[in-house]
């Protein structure tokens, strides 16, 4: 007789077996690793900074302590002093700090200054807990 093949079999094999469940599982394995393996960051150059619109926030009229990346060495300017070392420049910015607790701290880099001094300086910003710091960039 002519008849479905699979007729003869019980349910469950004749709908063959479901495999849903595990594909999820294979795709949430794999996006997990996607996300969590050490992928190798690529670098464009850039021409920084500047902001995307002129509605910049205009500087506030209380009490700034403005630092000046530079550069050339001595990369680090407290109110427009220079500084030749990071040691001399570290011990009066935290004097200022304790001078003025509420003082604004603003970074005015220049956009051919090396990374590393503000680094250095984001560091210290981090380590001493100042979050009231604003970036100036050219609008």
């Amino acid at each position: 007789m002519i008849g479905h093949p699979h007729k003869k079999l019980g349910t469950s094999q004749a709908q063959g077996l479901d495999l849903t469940a595990l594909i999820d599982i294979i795709f949430i394995v794999l996006v997990f690793l996607l996300l969590t393996a050490n992928s190798r960051l690529m670098t464009l150059p850039i021409d920084v900074p500047k902001a995307q619109s002129d509605e910049v926030a205009p500087l506030a009229a209380h009490t700034n302590l403005t630092i000046t990346l530079l550069p050339k060495a001595p990369h680090w300017s407290l109110e427009g002093q220079a500084f030749d070392s990071w040691d001399e420049f570290e011990t009066e910015f935290i004097k200022q700090i304790k001078l003025t607790p509420d003082a604004k701290v603003i970074v005015a880099a220049d956009k051919n200054a090396p990374v590393q001094p503000l680094m250095t300086l984001l560091e210290l910003l981090q380590r001493l807990n100042i979050e009231n710091t604003q970036i100036l960039m050219e609008s």
